[in-house]
């Protein structure tokens, strides 16, 4: 494969992973605004507790969309590890995520609840970056090349055993 196919595969590889985290992040992102906004009108909690609790749901929802569709190709053999390193990223993202939303409703006063919706979207923007970044860097990581190419031959393997002959 020439240097130029071989780019252009890598992007097209990139183009993909892109459109299938940004379709679990989508639902995981109407999660969170559903959940946040469901709490903000039938209850009194203040409006960051809110948008943390919201949060930690729509984490949950992301680690199966992550782990069985974006990311289904990739090493599944430290379980812990993985699980660990999403838990502290996503910790992460949380709190880049309400702390814009706190930036803005107490150091700005912008707390209606438009104003609190905005932010709050655009503290999962944000966090969505970085998110991205950190989940295809440390958290869901290719296997090796060889690890790769053993695992798609064992598929065509044939699992039965041989039947003995009666």
């Amino acid at each position: 494969m020439s240097e130029r196919g071989a780019l252009r595969a890598q992007l097209d590889q990139l183009w993909r992973e892109i459109a299938k985290f940004g379709a679990v992040g989508g639902v995981g992102m109407l999660v969170n605004l559903g959940v946040f906004n469901l709490l903000r009108h039938t209850t009194d909690i203040p409006v960051v507790r809110a948008s943390i609790l919201a949060t930690a749901v729509a984490i949950c929802c992301n680690y199966i969309g992550f782990r069985y569709f974006t990311y289904r190709d990739r090493d599944k053999s430290s379980r812990t590890k993985e699980m660990t390193l999403f838990l502290l990223f996503s910790i992460v993202g949380l709190v880049i995520e309400n702390g814009v939303l706190y930036a803005a409703t107490y150091w700005f006063g912008w707390d209606s609840r438009l104003q609190s919706n905005i932010f709050k979207f655009v503290g999962i923007g944000i966090a969505t970056m970085f998110r991205f970044w950190s989940y295809r860097t440390w958290v869901f990581r290719t296997l090796p090349a060889r690890e790769a190419v053993a695992s798609a031959e064992s598929f065509l393997d044939d699992p039965r055993p041989e039947r003995a002959e009666r």
